[in-house]
């Protein structure tokens, strides 16, 4: 690993940390850190420190795996040199953790393509992250990561989240299996960047089966929901039946029950908005959480807990989000309803 990859990896990791305990205290003498990593990773005795775990409920319940700064720092070399091989073999409607794509351009396509079509299928995988097997993994990678250097890291990465997300995990038998089963190693700590660009990586092959195989010219992923088009329902339902063999070739399901074939018309779930082909909005259990997190953030303020700015910043970032709906009227009702009081004295 050269130097200067990783004193690159050590800003991306440090950005909006600078002034966090962790980032700050590697930064004191940092290219002695710096060459002490590098070290470690030419001699392969590094090894990951211990994940720090909490639970988010937003959109849903995960159980997140924060790393130490010093392995971050890591993930962000090991993905500088090795995302350029798999960002030229992902296919174009792929969005999530690519420059350039994201949630509002998967949301944009989505609608696009409701728009050109009757009707859709989607679906998404039941314990995405848990569910990552790591086998399969590294055979994926490795199939285009030939230097063994960088084997021997991405193994060691992923070895060192073996068991994490063992309790997030339903066991599911594929065919073939034996009671042994259980015992394979699974799961990618979700919060780690690494995590988030392998999936992308697991995905592929089954983005590309999709796209080629079964020939369906409007589809796109985000993570593990994923949306098929199509002017037949029936032939929806038969690429539902391939894609659920070929995701258990994965060790991968889907929500069955509720992967169902929709019209167009009558709006499709999709990352947190319900899509129309004529307009967009967010699903009422968002507005609802706003307002009662609207609601807490307002309390604290008039306590003189949390600052205006702290107050506005929380809110801002919720707004920018469901901009891309058609919320005008919404956030219009919820700000002229709650009014801003000042802090008590």
């Amino acid at each position: 690993m050269q130097f200067d990859n990783l004193l690159i990896a050590f800003r991306k990791a440090s950005r909006g940390k600078r002034g966090l305990a962790p980032a700050s205290a590697f930064e004191h003498q940092v290219a002695d850190k710096l060459i002490a990593l590098q070290t470690a990773l030419h001699d392969k005795t590094y090894s990951p420190s211990g994940y720090r775990h909490f639970i988010i409920y937003e959109p849903k319940r995960r159980r997140v795996s924060a790393a130490p700064f010093r392995d971050r720092v890591v993930h962000h070399a090991l993905c500088h040199i090795t995302e350029p091989l798999f960002e030229a073999q992902f296919i174009p409607n792929s969005y999530a953790n690519r420059i350039g794509k994201g949630t509002h351009r998967a949301i944009d396509q989505l609608q696009a393509y409701s728009r050109a079509y009757r009707y859709c299928l989607r679906a998404d995988i039941i314990q995405h992250f848990p569910s990552i097997d790591h086998a399969l993994l590294k055979e994926t990678l490795f199939r285009v990561i030939k230097n063994a250097d960088v084997r021997w890291l991405i193994s060691t990465i992923i070895d060192g989240g073996a068991g994490i997300l063992k309790a997030e995990y339903d066991m599911v038998y594929c065919r073939g299996d034996d009671l042994f089963a259980v015992n394979r190693p699974r799961g990618l700590p979700i919060g780690n960047l690494t995590s988030q660009f392998w999936s992308n990586c697991y995905m592929n092959p089954f983005d590309w089966f999709i796209v080629r195989q079964l020939g369906c010219p409007a589809y796109l992923r985000y993570v593990d929901d994923f949306a098929l088009f199509s002017d037949s329902k029936r032939q929806l339902y038969q690429w539902k039946e391939a894609i659920i063999r070929r995701l258990g070739d994965m060790r991968l399901t889907i929500h069955e029950a509720e992967a169902q074939v929709v019209p167009c018309e009558h709006g499709i779930p999709w990352l947190g908005f319900v899509v129309y082909p004529t307009h967009r909005l967010i699903k009422k259990r968002n507005a609802v959480k706003f307002t009662q997190k609207f609601d807490h953030l307002l309390d604290l303020y008039e306590m003189g807990d949390i600052s205006f700015a702290e107050m506005t910043s929380s809110v801002g970032g919720w707004v920018n989000h469901v901009r891309y709906a058609d919320t005008w009227g919404l956030r219009r009702h919820i700000f002229n309803t709650h009014r801003i009081r000042p802090p008590k004295s």
